[in-house]
């Protein structure tokens, strides 16, 4: 498939002067655009206390009642090292290092995804052509959801506001064991097709796979027995997909983001990309600061867009100078003062989309 071009708007400075104004805030506050002490310390915290958990379930073997509370917390530090630790450093923004940024990126292969994949997915496709339908992979969740209007409806769909909160409680298990196999078998994300695979990147795909098995299912089951882990592999997985799901989502599926598409004849966005990305993405809850901390600043995806290589420490500061040059330039801002109301957008939109 042949993916769109952006248009080229002349006379635009809106771009130009926002990379200006971001810019001068490092260059002024002496700091670098990449993580810092705060993060480090986050990841290692975020990870031992992921490790702790593991070990105790599997080796220690709790009563029931504390495995199932463990299992709970084990599945949001599954999602929480995706947003804060994995995401970052697969934009390359978490560290100056580029191993460390390797290394943080390539965590999500001892979480049951494959960085491989979520690279051609996340970073290079998504975030070019973002609510764009037949592009986005994050927007086809085909013939169970409807997200834009572009996308045919089926008589299920009407309900879809009612069921889809179980549905994200699969995204990790249907990513973890059919979504990166499709991919890689197919060579492609959704209609798009990825750059081809060295001879490395194979065999740390299948090493990733087999490693995750191993520690996630094998040895749980010959440890603890199929039931027991069956039962708390439900929880982490449900519970990580469901968080993953609803973050994600808040972030581009609700009543205010647009969804362009493309000109039949050309093939072309009628925008520039920078304000492409204004459009079709919304922030949420940024001034609560546990949850931009446990969400790793991705209530900040407005930020996150224009600036994917910026580490999400410093969202909370470059939204005041983007927020500012959006309303100097006349570009809506979209954002929801609390979590609750994108959560609540977000319901309206899928309803609406169900019975449009």
């Amino acid at each position: 498939m042949q993916t769109p071009k952006f248009l080229n708007v002349q006379g635009s400075t809106f771009h130009q002067e926002l990379k200006r104004r971001v810019n001068n805030y490092f260059t002024e506050s002496h700091k670098a655009a990449t993580g810092n002490f705060g993060l480090y310390f986050k990841a290692v915290l975020l990870w031992s206390c992921y490790i702790a958990l593991y070990v105790h379930l599997v080796f220690y073997t709790p009563p029931i009642w504390m495995a199932i509370i463990e299992c709970f917390f084990m599945g949001g530090l599954t999602a929480a090292i995706g947003f804060n630790v994995m995401h970052d450093g697969g934009h390359g923004s978490f560290s100056p290092s580029k191993f460390w940024n390797k290394i943080a990126a390539f965590s999500v292969n001892a979480l049951g995804a494959s960085a491989i994949m979520w690279n051609n997915k996340h970073n290079i496709i998504h975030h070019t052509y973002t609510n764009i339908d037949g592009v986005d992979d994050d927007i086809e969740i085909k013939p169970m959801l409807r997200m834009c209007p572009s996308q045919k409806k089926l008589f299920i769909h009407r309900f879809q506001h009612i069921y889809v909160w179980f549905l994200y409680t699969l995204l990790l298990i249907i990513w973890v064991f059919a979504t990166d196999y499709t991919k890689y078998f197919r060579k492609k994300v959704g209609a798009v097709a990825i750059k081809k695979m060295s001879t490395f990147e194979h065999f740390a795909f299948w090493i990733a796979k087999a490693g995750y098995a191993f520690m996630m299912i094998v040895l749980p089951i010959y440890l603890l027995g199929f039931v027991h882990w069956l039962i708390g592999f439900l929880i982490i997985a449900m519970v990580a997909g469901f968080v993953l799901s609803i973050v994600f989502q808040l972030a581009h599926t609700v009543e205010q983001t647009a969804f362009p598409t493309p000109s039949a004849d050309i093939n072309r966005i009628e925008n520039e990309w920078a304000i492409h990305q204004i459009q079709t993405t919304a922030n949420f809850a940024t001034k609560n600061k546990l949850l931009s901390w446990l969400v790793g600043g991705l209530n900040f995806q407005i930020e996150h867009h224009l600036f994917p290589k910026v580490s999400h420490v410093h969202y909370p500061a470059i939204s005041k100078i983007i927020k500012q040059t959006c309303a100097e330039y006349g570009i809506n801002y979209i954002e929801f003062p609390k979590m609750r109301h994108a959560i609540a957008s977000h319901a309206s939109h899928l309803k609406r989309m169900g019975r449009a």
